[in-house]
């Protein structure tokens, strides 16, 4: 029993922050839904995997409880699903409804990593700036025109080449991943709070 309960939760966690990060540009979401899914996404499901299991002992104080390192992998996993969900999202935004256009950049940013805010023919500024990766590279300089697909709706990232990657593989082995250590810190923390009962039975 404790062993599919903390699998559906983990599975819940794991599952949750790969859809709702895909969500928000393939629907797309607007804003603050839009903000509010990728911060479940990217924080507060990772983290509830960890803490559900730890706030569900039932036994156990509050001070003396620990957590399973277990939980290492589907908090990490967690937040790689909600950003590879993301880019997952933005590739199937794009080609859903994204639009080839002549861009011309207006504001290069230079940093760890450059952004280039770019504006369409039409003269509409692009929405998101374009990444370095998608782009924006060292080369390119303001005043610049750059072939580039777009999303009207300003949610999914702009790129100037299409994205072939199959992101689908890679975010099966991370569930995968999540879901079975997720469900072995479970059942290990089930366990210790089992142990405890019994510790405290015997010292009564």
């Amino acid at each position: 029993m404790a062993m599919i309960r903390w699998s559906l939760c983990a599975l819940a966690c794991a599952g949750g922050s790969a859809e709702l990060a895909w969500l928000v540009p393939a629907a797309p979401l607007p804003n603050p839904f839009g903000g509010a899914a990728l911060l479940l996404a990217w924080i507060v499901l990772p983290l509830a995997t960890v803490l559900v299991p730890v706030l569900w002992l039932r036994r156990v104080p509050l001070k003396r409880r620990k957590v399973s390192w277990q939980f290492i992998v589907p908090v990490v996993a967690g937040v790689a699903l909600g950003t590879f969900g993301k880019q997952a999202g933005d590739q199937a935004g794009l080609a859903d409804r994204g639009r080839w256009t002549e861009a011309v950049v207006v504001h290069k940013e230079e940093g760890r990593t450059d952004k280039c805010l770019v504006r369409a023919s039409t003269g509409r500024a692009i929405w998101p700036s374009l990444s370095e990766e998608d782009g924006c590279r060292e080369s390119v300089s303001e005043g610049d025109t750059l072939r580039v697909r777009y999303d009207p709706e300003g949610v999914a990232r702009p790129v100037d080449a299409v994205d072939t990657i199959s992101y689908g593989e890679l975010l099966t082995y991370l569930i995968v991943a999540a879901v079975a250590m997720g469900t072995w810190g479970g059942v290990r923390q089930s366990r210790w709070d089992r142990e405890y009962d019994a510790t405290g039975d015997e010292r009564g």
